[in-house]
């Protein structure tokens, strides 16, 4: 059975994480709210983890639904750590106009 660690628990993460939770494929939760991250790491029954953390883990694949500027970095280092990612959109975005 394939292994997920979803990352951002919060608007649309919160759903992800009761999907993969109900397909008996979540491993683990990270949010930087760790108040938020404890209640879903209790409720289902998965370790609540800091994001480097989750890359060490041996879940098969990330799943990235953090705020979107955060995404690319994400799923760089995930990608980095030899995990699979999904990422919700945008893929990516930048803060400001480039020089």
């Amino acid at each position: 059975m394939t292994k997920v660690a979803v990352s951002g628990c919060g608007h649309w993460g919160k759903n992800l994480v009761r999907n993969f939770s109900e397909l008996g494929a979540l491993a683990a939760i990270s949010d930087t709210n760790e108040g938020l991250a404890q209640q879903f790491s209790t409720e289902f029954d998965v370790p609540s983890l800091d994001f480097d953390s989750v890359l060490r883990t041996d879940c098969d694949g990330i799943v990235i639904a953090a705020p979107a500027p955060l995404h690319a970095p994400l799923a760089q280092k995930a990608f980095a750590a030899g995990k699979h990612v999904y990422v919700e959109k945008p893929l990516a975005m930048t803060l400001g106009e480039a020089d």
